[in-house]
């Protein structure tokens, strides 16, 4: 699927030839033809994620359910915390890539001004039997979001919580805080360091510990970045400008941050930006806000 994602190329010139054409036939027939493939491609991501959305809420059942604490069930159930991990390591790296490339959206932009064309003058493309209208539009919410598959579990996340009702929100919230702050223990502890084999293991913990942050601040009531939060996401998002008191808690995370190639923790930094939920909420400090402006 990433690697699929990852070699997403689009149809832009195609797409422009036609455009800039409109009464040349065979530049319409041929951008049509190349968007169509890629539309079937976008429809197979976005069904993707639907099933993802019903994994996290399964694997949510299981490691927060009584009489078990979060922590007895991290500890307990590792294969399963485990899974969790990898689900939330895929999306932000699949939102990472889809927000580098602008072709997508254009490309399914096309395509839906092409659809609404055609219908207009009754026409039927086979195409629609693949991605109907229901479907398009469902598929151009999900687009236009900046990080779509953190978006869909951040709404999976909240859902879980408000259709669990006699399920205490602290299992939830504590679930997520506790896997944070193993992911913050192992990027901050040498002798933890020293056994990353690999480049793409740092970069696990780093979208692990940003996934469940951000999934946090979704179902908490004050959010992430509240002083009365058990995150504190200053950690890993501050530089070095940030007042000394705080220096000595978040050294560990900003030497991460400052190791990583610039666009991998800007990919990082723009989950936080643009899928947080309490970001600009007056209890944030000034500081943060800042930094993720």
């Amino acid at each position: 699927m990433l690697a699929d994602l990852q070699a997403y190329k689009g149809a832009g010139q195609e797409i422009r030839d036609a455009i800039q054409n409109p009464n040349d036939i065979q530049l319409q027939e041929k951008a049509w033809n190349s968007v169509c493939p890629l539309v079937v491609r976008l429809k197979r991501f976005y069904e993707f994620s639907l099933r993802l959305e019903k994994a996290l809420q399964s694997l949510l059942e299981s490691l927060t359910c009584p009489p078990y604490t979060p922590t007895q069930h991290l500890e307990r159930e590792q294969a399963l915390a485990k899974e969790f991990a990898e689900i939330l390591h895929f999306t932000l790296r699949f939102d990472e890539l889809k927000m580098r490339n602008p072709a997508i959206q254009n490309d399914f932009s096309y395509y839906r001004r092409t659809i609404s064309r055609n219908r207009i003058n009754n026409m039927h493309l086979d195409i629609e039997n693949e991605v109907n209208n229901e479907m398009a539009n469902r598929m151009s919410l999900f687009y236009a979001e900046a990080t779509p598959m953190l978006k869909t579990l951040s709404n999976a996340t909240t859902y879980f919580v408000s259709e669990n009702k006699t399920l205490p929100i602290e299992n939830t919230t504590d679930c997520l805080s506790t896997m944070a702050s193993i992911c913050k223990v192992m990027l901050e502890t040498p002798e933890y360091r020293s056994r990353f084999t690999s480049e793409e293991t740092l970069m696990f913990c780093m979208r692990v510990m940003v996934g469940v942050i951000i999934l946090y601040d979704h179902v908490h009531p004050v959010g992430a970045f509240s002083k009365t939060s058990k995150i504190d996401l200053v950690r890993f998002i501050y530089h070095c400008s940030i007042v000394a008191s705080f220096c000595s808690q978040m050294k560990g995370c900003i030497k991460v941050l400052k190791e990583q190639p610039p666009d991998t923790v800007e990919g990082l930094l723009n989950a936080l930006r643009f899928t947080t939920k309490h970001l600009n909420d007056e209890s944030t400090s000034k500081q943060i806000r800042a930094m993720l402006q």
